[in-house]
């Protein structure tokens, strides 16, 4: 059914309870995946205000190695690894069009806060998709 699965992540432990649920679609569907992280911008000026010189490249390097270990765990090569810097929801689409995914995974977050803005991420994903899109609800915290 489904041939090319983009798997959308933040890369926190979370991304565990979605990583089940990909790799039981990808064996489903014997589908190749992709994976992709979006760091976003930080506003300039925030770097001379808080005395940081790049904060934004230490995000970036943080986000090299969690995705390292993230497809050597889902046998996706770097090839297949994308690390984008910019409007998450532009990001991910634009990457699901050139890798031509026909699912987008990703996550949802039920809770307040940060995590609201993950959910309107997801939600931002789904109506701008042209592929099918799934949203795995993360558990909440007990």
């Amino acid at each position: 059914m489904y041939k090319h699965i983009l798997l959308a992540t933040d890369l926190t432990e979370e991304t565990q309870f979605v990583i089940d649920k990909v790799q039981e679609m990808m064996k489903f569907n014997k589908a190749t995946l992709s994976i992709v992280h979006v760091v976003e911008p930080l506003p300039g000026y925030s770097y001379a205000y808080l005395g940081i010189e790049d904060i934004e490249g230490q995000l970036i390097a943080e986000a090299k190695q969690s995705m390292e270990k993230l497809g050597t765990k889902l046998n996706v090569g770097k090839s297949d690894q994308f690390i984008e810097v910019g409007p998450t929801k532009t990001k991910i689409l634009k990457i699901a069009d050139d890798v031509k995914a026909d699912l987008i995974i990703c996550g949802s977050h039920g809770r307040h806060g940060l995590s609201l803005l993950l959910g309107s991420t997801a939600n931002a994903i789904l109506h701008g998709a042209k592929c099918d899109v799934l949203t795995v609800r993360l558990p909440e915290e007990q």
